[in-house]
């Protein structure tokens, strides 16, 4: 049986974290190897925890301050936020079927009362929602992967928008192929477990996080939601072929 990797005190970790993705709870497993002022967001990045993790300007600001103590950075950042940091990084994120996290995140809207939602609120009215669907439904993960840094201005990130053409989806592609590390959130704790063993992280316990029950979808949704996501479908799909060719 392999020994896992030591933990190299040196080594920084940039977790993409996509909408609905697991995100949030790996980034609760990995603080069993990370204490709290080596993590990004953390107290001292500002009192508005929704601009530390996807703003990149004020990221670069807090990087100023403290970017010598983070060593797990995490937030809705385009995977090249990195290029844009004075230092090396082991680049991660997670992938989800984009039907299942496009419903996650519109029950997320509902039960968290974001932007005027509610509980009663009909998830097609939340899907509608122009800067929802623009900025954090539409081809999210496609967008996440192939934005520049020079395209991030208008934005400030991944709230950029850019034309879904078919050289979007390969520069996603590409994007995706060169991370060090992605997981698929149907199989989390699996990518868990090969982050401990090839750098020798302790990861917490199987937990859920941030999370909402899934619910029966209106009519038509999941239909609509493969549509106007056509590039996620491909790229999901690309992942998960990339993803077995990996682990056989």
């Amino acid at each position: 049986m392999t020994e896992p990797a030591a933990v190299d005190p040196d080594t920084r970790f940039f977790v993409a974290h996509m909408q609905k993705t697991a995100g949030t709870t790996l980034r609760d497993r990995l603080r069993a190897t990370f204490p709290e002022e080596q993590v990004y967001p953390n107290g001292e990045d500002g009192p508005d925890g929704r601009v530390s993790v996807i703003s990149v300007s004020h990221l670069l600001e807090c990087w100023k301050n403290r970017g010598e103590r983070i060593r797990l950075l995490t937030g809705h950042f385009p995977v090249r936020t990195v290029e844009l940091l004075d230092a090396p990084f082991v680049t991660v994120t997670v992938l989800r079927d984009p039907v299942e996290r496009t419903l996650s995140f519109l029950r997320h809207q509902a039960e968290r009362h974001q932007r005027g939602a509610g509980p009663d609120t009909p998830l097609w009215e939340i899907y509608e929602d122009p800067f929802r669907f623009e900025a954090m439904i539409q081809n999210h993960m496609t967008r996440m992967l192939s934005l520049s840094p020079d395209e991030f201005g208008p934005g400030d990130g991944v709230l950029t928008q850019v034309p879904y053409t078919p050289e979007r989806l390969e520069m996603a592609k590409e994007a995706l192929a060169g991370l060090d590390a992605f997981g698929l959130q149907s199989r989390l704790d699996e990518f868990c477990d090969e982050l401990g063993a090839r750098w020798g992280l302790t990861v917490g316990p199987p937990t859920r996080s941030n999370t909402t029950e899934a619910t029966p979808p209106p009519a038509g949704l999941v239909e609509r939601i493969r549509e106007d996501n056509a590039l996620d479908v491909e790229l999901y799909e690309y992942a998960v072929g990339l993803y077995e060719e990996r682990h056989r």
